[in-house]
């Protein structure tokens, strides 16, 4: 498995990174998500912080309902399926929320196996259709996700084109406006670069999981990686192919335009 390091973080990022416990222990509500409260408040405005000393797109704008939106069904991509420890958990909320950038982690394939074979279990067949259930769910909700996601782009568009007709807007004002519309691109950027991740996982896991223990749950299981990757080509039209990139999330290729300043 790589090895994870942490990277530097602000001091009040360090004081939440400490109570991992608390984070990992809270209400779930919608879409998979923690239900809000006043810690998961503090999380995310702690996040909007520290993206913003690290030079990312973060602004202080309100959120419309659908960018609200955006980010309850971004919650289910940017959180890994199966959590292999309580610390864990708490890390990865912490980089959901953008305490922690999202690039800090190296991509593991393998973690999705682990998490699924880790503890006790009745049958061999029982793993394939936990996996089954994590394909088909996160099938499900990439429609609803590219919907929101379409709109928000469309209203961003908006946005930007009415920039240069309003006269009374300040540097600020038109600066939170470009950073609002460059965070909301970035979060979809993010949410695509991760669903393909999941797929790799859950492709590494049933592979592994058919040399190891070979049953005929494995067909059903196939027939769901490919229905969750035929739902995720619904994400592709939203943002050029090198949205990751230029979010820098991935690497960028020799002349392109990076979007964020890693600090």
């Amino acid at each position: 498995m790589p090895r994870r390091t942490l990277p530097f973080v602000s001091p009040l990022a360090g004081a939440l990174i400490a109570v991992p416990l608390v984070a990992a222990c809270v209400q779930q509500g919608d879409f998979g998500r923690p239900a809000p409260t006043a810690w998961n408040s503090l999380i995310d405005a702690a996040g909007t912080f520290a993206a913003h000393e690290r030079g990312e797109p973060a602004s202080l704008f309100p959120f419309t309902e659908d960018e609200r939106a955006l980010r309850d069904r971004a919650w289910r991509f940017l959180m890994p399926a199966r959590e292999r420890s309580v610390f864990d958990a708490a890390l990865n909320n912490l980089t959901r929320a953008r305490v922690l950038p999202a690039g800090w982690r190296p991509a593991d394939p393998a973690a999705y196996l682990e998490a699924i074979t880790s503890g006790p279990f009745r049958s061999v067949v029982s793993r394939y259709r936990r996996l089954s259930d994590d394909l088909v769910a996160d099938g499900r909700l990439v429609p609803a996700f590219a919907e929101t996601a379409s709109r928000v782009v469309r209203a961003d568009l908006t946005r930007l084109q009415s920039l240069p007709f309003i006269t009374t807007l300040d540097d600020r004002d038109v600066r939170s406006a470009a950073m609002r519309v460059a965070e909301n691109r970035c979060l979809i950027a993010w949410v695509r670069r991760e669903t393909a991740a999941r797929s790799a996982s859950y492709r590494y896991a049933l592979e592994h999981l058919l040399i190891a223990a070979p049953e005929d749950e494995a067909v059903a299981t196939e027939r769901a990686l490919a229905f969750l990757d035929s739902r995720r080509t619904l994400l592709d039209p939203l943002l050029p192919a090198d949205a990751e990139a230029r979010c820098g999330l991935v690497p960028a290729e020799p002349g392109e335009v990076v979007l964020v300043r890693k600090g």
